[in-house]
């Protein structure tokens, strides 16, 4: 990246077009009518969709121009599908299938071989959670999830942590000018004699917090429950909860 300008796949995305959706709709319409050239002009009219669609991806790893490939693949999937008689925006339609594509990618290029059918949940799973996510203005738990697909619960959460990318017991954690700490450095020894002190340690912590606040805890991170529903369950708002919760995570750190 330098002066504002980003090169993935050969393209300038600097200089990449930006279609109104006048024009989208009007591209739409000549491609459903078999026009070929309309179809070109409104996949490269909408790649600043799939580059800003790509950037959720970042973080994971993963070579860009990879993503951005099999991006564009969703996106001629989704011009291919397109229904022009709903009246639905091109992009709101566009992203879900752009998204899925990488997910699918990313899922089938795992570097731990999973079975199909954990896959299966899981991309189930994820899609589920998007729906009631946005159904509901607030991320689903997984017992949410689980009830929305008749499924256990045991089996959403094993068939998502199945598809999450592994970290190399050598990638770096902290690194301040000296030495560097990897992961590796902070595996533990289940038998170090102050790992069963510690665990000790933490009945004791608990055991001082008052029912709240031991009540939010359980709730958060027994349950999975979010600080909204908490908040609604036991009757205090939310930045109490967040406040309650906070103070109690620091009374056992303490």
């Amino acid at each position: 990246m330098y002066n504002n300008k980003v090169m993935i796949c050969g393209v300038d995305t600097s200089k990449l077009p930006l279609l109104k959706e006048k024009e989208k709709d009007e591209l739409l319409r000549r491609v459903k009518q078999g026009d070929k050239a309309a179809r070109e002009t409104l996949i490269n009219g909408n790649l600043r969709l799939v580059l800003s669609v790509i950037q959720r991806f970042t973080g994971r790893g993963e070579n860009l121009d990879d993503l951005f490939q099999v991006g564009c693949i969703g996106l001629i999937k989704s011009i291919d599908h397109f229904d022009i008689t709903q009246n639905v925006r091109f992009s709101t339609y566009a992203v879900p299938m752009i998204i899925g594509e990488i997910r699918r990618y990313l899922r089938d290029n795992n570097a731990i071989r999973v079975s199909r059918s954990i896959k299966d949940t899981a991309y189930k799973a994820m899609q589920t959670k998007e729906r009631l996510t946005t159904q509901n203005q607030n991320e689903p738990t997984v017992q949410e999830i689980a009830k929305e697909l008749d499924l256990p619960t045991e089996e959403i959460v094993t068939a998502l942590e199945s598809i999450v990318t592994p970290v190399s017991l050598y990638e770096p954690v902290y690194s301040d000018g000296g030495d560097t700490i990897y992961v590796l450095d902070q595996v533990g020894d289940h038998n170090d004699d102050e790992n069963w002190l510690g665990e000790i340690a933490l009945k004791e912590a608990i055991k001082n917090l008052s029912e709240r606040e031991k009540n939010i805890l359980s709730l958060r991170f027994m349950q999975g429950k979010t600080q909204m529903e908490v908040s609604e369950e036991i009757g205090i708002s939310q930045a109490q909860v967040s406040r309650l919760e906070k103070g109690a995570l620091k009374k056992i750190r303490e």
